[in-house]
């Protein structure tokens, strides 16, 4: 019975794997390369980079107002 159940699950595993071999693959160096362009192209509009002005802060401290 064991012997069936795994060519069964073999069965299953083969199209994933033929899915898989299938795809184009891109070489580390080169992801690491457009990662790095695309920061650098992008690093102007990165709030955590450039900051975020006072007036459109939504989490700016609120004002305290007192009457006393």
């Amino acid at each position: 019975m064991s012997g069936s159940s795994s060519v069964s699950a073999m069965k299953k595993v083969v199209p994933q794997l033929r899915l898989q071999a299938g795809l184009n693959r891109v070489k580390v160096s080169q992801a690491a390369a457009d990662m790095k362009q695309f920061c650098l192209q992008t690093a102007q509009h990165d709030p955590l980079l450039t900051g975020v002005s006072s007036s459109t802060n939504p989490f700016r401290p609120q004002k305290v107002c007192s009457f006393l």
